[in-house]
């Protein structure tokens, strides 16, 4: 598998060197050089397949030879431990449940098969990994589980102070050993930045051997597609449009379906659903990309005021705002419409979604006009609704079961080092390691 930079598509790399260095030397992300198409027969007989089985043939299909089949079949059977079913609602919209991993969320998904692909690649190698991650909540916890005492690796998650929840805050900040967390003063953005200072910073790299575990890498993106196609495989009747609705703040998730579709999967429109950090609606609705600091909302995670992922979309669709367009709709939603459709679903279907989720719900709602049964739907919900148990008690009034795995470390004494968002301090920190 070779892939090019977002910022010079003549800098070509291995997927090994890629996964390694995270982000390229030129500040552009990675990209595939070329999107294989599956066999027809493949999507024919799609149905029949398990979720590894997918996984196992679009890994083995852009990965070509760098990783033999039976080291493939047995990093597959290793990672992917827990399924995405597709549940259905009576007279409403069908839900991808994204959460039944180590960590109830969707970035289970690619921290855990990335934590094993360079766990696979560095295993006879002396020099420490370093991983760096920025997260807005769900990826910091994810990274931590996925790669908690990995021989070999280092990962520092950078979080912004007071803007995730409990929960996600106590799972990324108890597991210690080889896993640091850093409270950042200031938002996710600022965070993302001061990764990206580091990646580009030439003396720093001389002393650390950096890698990146957010969706900027694209062993942590291509492994987050494959939930695509097995939302398609669970579709009953497939000759209706297919329309999936995905909250989107780093939009890694979205790009992860865009590259399914480029392969073949026909997804009719996928739809950016976000809170009012809806730079990318806004670009999708006049053609301008105006990012800004980001806002604070009940769906965190989304809380992205200039989405790294947004250079992926545009070199996907040849920078053409038309195109980009013709495949994405944008919607985006206030706290205050988030609350109402948690209770709506809650009341109208007997389901509890979380506030992420909930918007995807608004958006997938609007733009089919709440027609569901005309269309294939799929609303990505992407975490558990306990990881947001303050907001959705005080929306729904009712109590909410905390998952086992999800209660034990709350109990657990939090570890983390604050800083200001000013790199030179971050910098000061990571040569102190």
């Amino acid at each position: 598998m070779k892939l090019y930079s977002t910022n010079n598509n003549q800098n070509i790399v291995s997927f090994r060197h890629a996964i390694e260095q995270g982000i390229a030397e030129d500040g552009g992300l990675f990209m595939p050089v070329e999107i294989p198409k599956p066999e027809s027969t493949f999507f024919q007989e799609i149905s029949h397949y398990s979720f590894n089985e997918i996984a196992f043939y679009i890994l083995r299909a852009f990965l070509n030879d760098e990783i033999p089949d039976n080291d493939l079949e047995n990093l597959v059977s290793k990672t992917f431990t827990f399924n995405a079913p597709l549940v259905k609602l009576a007279g409403g919209p069908n839900i991808l449940e994204l959460f039944h991993g180590p960590t109830l969320a969707f970035k289970d998904f690619g921290a855990r098969f990335m934590a094993n692909t360079l766990s696979y690649f560095i295993k006879n190698e002396n020099k420490e990994l370093t991983i760096l991650v920025a997260t807005s909540g769900d990826t910091g916890s994810a990274v931590a589980n996925g790669f908690y005492n990995v021989d070999g690796i280092k990962v520092i998650i950078l979080y912004p102070s007071k803007k995730v929840s409990n929960i996600q805050e106590k799972q990324l900040t108890t597991l210690g050993n080889n896993i640091s967390a850093l409270e950042i003063e200031g938002t996710f953005d600022d965070c993302q930045r001061l990764v990206r200072q580091a990646f580009t910073d030439s003396s720093l790299k001389e002393k650390l051997r950096l890698s990146s575990a957010n969706s900027i890498n694209f062993a942590r993106l291509l492994p987050q597609s494959f939930y695509y196609y097995s939302a398609y495989a669970r579709l009953e009747d497939k000759t209706k449009p297919f329309i999936v609705s995905v909250p989107s703040g780093n939009f890694g998730n979205l790009t992860a379906g865009l590259i399914a579709k480029k392969t073949g999967l026909p997804v009719d429109m996928f739809i950016a659903a976000t809170n009012v950090n809806d730079i990318v609606p806004e670009y999708l609705e006049t053609g301008s990309y105006n990012p800004r600091t980001s806002v604070q909302t009940i769906s965190n995670a989304m809380d992205v005021g200039n989405p790294s992922n947004f250079a992926r979309i545009m070199a996907l669709f040849s920078n053409r705002h038309d195109i980009v367009r013709e495949n994405i709709y944008g919607a985006s939603f206030s706290d205050e419409l988030t609350r109402e459709a948690i209770k709506e679903v809650r009341e109208k279907y007997n389901y509890i979604i979380d506030p992420h989720g909930a918007v995807g719900y608004l958006a997938i709602k609007k733009f089919t006009d709440g027609n569901f049964e005309k269309f294939n739907t799929a609303v990505l919900e992407t975490a558990h609704p306990a990881k947001f148990i303050d907001v959705m008690e005080d929306v729904l009034n009712e109590k909410l079961i905390i998952p086992e795995r999800l209660a034990e470390c709350l109990n657990k004494e939090k570890h983390s080092v604050r800083l200001s968002s000013k790199y030179d301090e971050f910098r000061s920190y990571l040569y102190a390691l």
